[in-house]
């Protein structure tokens, strides 16, 4: 390995330290100091480092390097060591070789395959010295010689997966005499399977449609899902399963007619057949594997992309507008996290409905917002009683705005919306999507999908390559889905990722204003931009302030006042504009602008606040584009008229006595300064401790007190006896 990995350090001297802080993200590592050529050099020949780097592949080079990986096993046999400590330049093969099993004698094609290898050599997945031999580490030949998408060998399927009475069924079926005993039937079938000129007179004899359909398989791996077969025995774990022809077919004429040939076996895993080797070679006339090198093309009659900017300005005006009253309901009223984990669902229904949107839109703002650190959760303590040695309550945990929710509320507009998108771009999961057997969807769970933040960046690959102007519907879902399969195979295959979970990323991209009209926006395109880059992690702030300012209008800090009791905003407002209107007024609609109603409620609560209402209608007029309209004058200065003329007193509880002198002389004791007695009728005060503590006060002070009910009857006290 020392040769190996003295070339690898040499060539990674060559590139940039970027590009190798890039190969160490990627591995999985990230550090602020320089790491050394040499240390890189050994970790990536670790067999974890390069399986983590093959993630990052698309379709066509994870088919390259399962060649090579196939061939290796081929020419000097199975890797049985994962932790095989040789030099991988002993398992290295002929580029030549290579380049024949991906593209045979077609000259483009093989143009395609070079040009992937020399990209697996960027990446450092082919290692040097990049010469006419092939080098890839362990654990490529470990994981990836079985992912080549070639069939085994006619002899060990039959033998592994049939009984007698199959072999003799397929023999019958390719006009052989009966034989005697399976022997001379696998034979006789093997014979044939095994000679590429009797397979191909075979092929010429079958229908039309199943030649393709063979020929489709062989291009897509090899195996395929069918129900031609049927497991024999019982139910359980068997080692080499057998399975024989499931009675009345697999409903496909095509399959059963391959399967009755010979020509589809049972792969061993249920439902799945597979084309033997022999049979790939003699149909494709050569030995290939599949290989992809072109994405797949965005289907004819895309739909208009018209206006995607202005829907994304609207929207992304929208999302903010909606995480701020997220934030404020759980400001007002905290929700509680439940033992099981995960947010209660009555909790999110009320903050959906606070927020004005969709109970999933609320999940994926209260998980967006907890991973950007404007909301934290928070366990108030349990107070020990007084004696108490048992075991306390487990504490109440809520779900409260941080610190840097207030520093957050006084940026921007552009700003607020880089700290949300940077976070969606980079979780590990995606929101909106809850599968049905998840069970019940719960916001605050914990992001752990290692695939998300993949398949995000290859759909949105996917939506980069339409033609300019054009986007997709929902009958294009499967297209997406496909090309962005194509951009990140691995993430893909590996979370049997389908149409619903790629129509769930777009709809999480809509709402942040990335994607609009089925079509990425500028903001998309720069999130595309910066995930293959690292920056999204590291530094996406500059190239999304400047994208965000391109799309959204400057901030307002005025607005039109309407006699209809509404003030419309054209455009995003500014965070003071915002908060002086959401104390006096009501959000009614957003979009292009957003819109607030006066009520005399909101105006209430305005003065509940603190307001006033001459410096509320002085910060309005200073807001205002024109003269306040009198309706809202006069709505204000009425509301502010009969507002406190009635009075909640707080108090800790109640004194009262039919001797006013006894009421003046408890008001001035300085005995009794800290109950803070304060008269607020001739027989009545008020005190800010609690009736024990001030009943213990005033016996103290030489009075004598008698505790009274709410109803006004005297309660007797006795002390408390214990029992056993």
């Amino acid at each position: 390995m020392v040769n190996t990995q003295r070339r690898l350090a040499a060539w990674l001297k060559t590139k940039s330290p970027d590009d190798r802080r890039l190969i160490l993200a990627r591995v999985g590592f990230t550090s602020d100091d320089e790491i050394t050529p040499q240390d890189l050099a050994r970790l990536l020949l670790q067999p974890r480092a390069a399986l983590s780097l093959a993630r990052f592949c698309t379709l066509p080079q994870h088919q390259a390097l399962s060649a090579v990986a196939w061939l290796a096993a081929q020419r000097h046999g199975p890797l049985l060591n994962l932790w095989h400590d040789g030099d991988p330049a002993t398992r290295a093969v002929p580029r030549a070789d290579v380049l024949d099993l991906l593209a045979g004698s077609d000259p483009a094609l093989r143009a395609h395959a070079a040009a992937t290898l020399d990209a697996l050599a960027d990446t450092a997945l082919v290692l040097p010295p990049h010469d006419d031999q092939v080098i890839v580490s362990t654990g490529v030949h470990a994981h990836l010689a079985e992912a080549a998408g070639l069939g085994r060998p006619a002899a060990e399927l039959i033998r592994l997966h049939f009984n007698a009475p199959e072999v003799h069924a397929i023999a019958e079926t390719l006009g052989f005499p009966k034989a005697r005993a399976r022997e001379g039937a696998e034979q006789n079938v093997l014979g044939l399977l095994t000679d590429h000129e009797r397979v191909r007179a075979l092929l010429a004899q079958a229908p039309a449609d199943a030649r393709e359909w063979l020929l489709d398989i062989i291009g897509h791996g090899s195996q395929v899902l069918t129900h031609a077969y049927q497991a024999r025995g019982g139910f359980g774990y068997q080692q080499a399963p057998k399975y024989a022809f499931r009675p009345g077919g697999s409903g496909d004429p095509n399959t059963d007619w391959l399967a009755a040939h010979g020509l589809l076996l049972p792969a061993g895993q249920y439902d799945t057949a597979e084309v033997p080797i022999e049979v790939a070679v003699a149909a494709l006339g050569e030995l290939r594997v599949p290989f992809a090198p072109e994405p797949p093309q965005p289907p004819a009659g895309l739909p208009d992309a018209a206006g995607a900017d202005g829907s994304a300005q609207a929207a992304a005006t929208a999302a903010l507008a909606q995480i701020e009253r997220v934030l404020a309901a759980c400001a007002d009223q905290p929700p509680v996290l439940r033992k099981a984990g995960g947010l209660a669902v009555r909790d999110t229904k009320r903050i959906a409905k606070a927020a004005g949107v969709a109970e999933d839109v609320a999940r994926l703002w209260l998980d967006l917002t907890t991973q950007a650190g404007l909301l934290g959760l928070h366990a108030e303590p349990v107070p020990r009683p007084k004696g108490h040695r048992g075991k306390l309550p487990e504490p109440v945990v809520s779900l409260l705005p941080k610190t840097e929710y207030d520093d957050w509320l006084k940026r921007s507009p552009v700003e607020r919306l880089v700290t949300i998108i940077a976070t969606w771009a980079t979780i590990p999961a995606v929101y909106t999507y809850w599968p049905e057997e998840a069970g019940t969807p719960v916001a605050l769970t914990e992001p752990d999908d290692p695939n998300a933040v993949g398949i995000r960046y290859a759909v949105f690959e996917a939506l980069a390559a339409l033609p300019p102007g054009k986007g997709v519907s929902a009958a294009c879902l499967p297209y997406v889905t496909e090309r962005a399969a194509w951009h990140r195979s691995h993430h893909f295959a590996e979370s049997g990722a389908d149409d619903d979970l790629v129509g769930a990323v777009m709809r999480e991209a809509e709402l942040l204003g990335l994607v609009a009209g089925g079509a990425l926006t500028g903001v998309g395109r720069v999130v595309r931009d910066l995930l293959p880059t690292g920056e999204a992690w590291t530094s996406p702030e500059p190239a999304l302030t400047a994208a965000l300012a391109a799309l959204l209008p400057p901030a307002q800090a005025t607005a039109f006042f309407q006699a209809d009791l509404t003030a419309v905003v054209r455009g995003m407002p500014g965070p003071e504009l915002a908060e002086l209107l959401d104390d006096v007024a009501d959000r009614e609609s957003e979009g292009h602008a957003v819109v607030w109603r006066f009520t005399a409620s909101t105006v209430r609560r305005a003065f509940d606040r603190g307001h006033e209402a001459g410096a509320l209608l002085a910060r309005l007029a200073e807001a205002a584009e024109a003269p306040l309209p009198q309706p809202l004058e006069y709505l204000i200065k009425d509301t502010a008229r009969t507002h406190g003329r009635v009075r909640v007193v707080r108090s800790g509880c109640c004194i009262r006595s039919d001797d006013e002198a006894l009421v003046e002389e408890l008001a001035r004791s300085q005995t009794l300064r800290t109950l803070g007695l304060r008269k607020i009728a001739p027989t009545v005060l008020i005190s800010v401790a609690g009736e024990e503590e001030t009943l213990t006060r005033l016996r103290a002070a030489g009075y004598t007190p008698a505790l009274e009910s709410e109803t006004g009857a005297a309660i007797i006290e006795r002390a408390a006896r214990r029992r056993a």
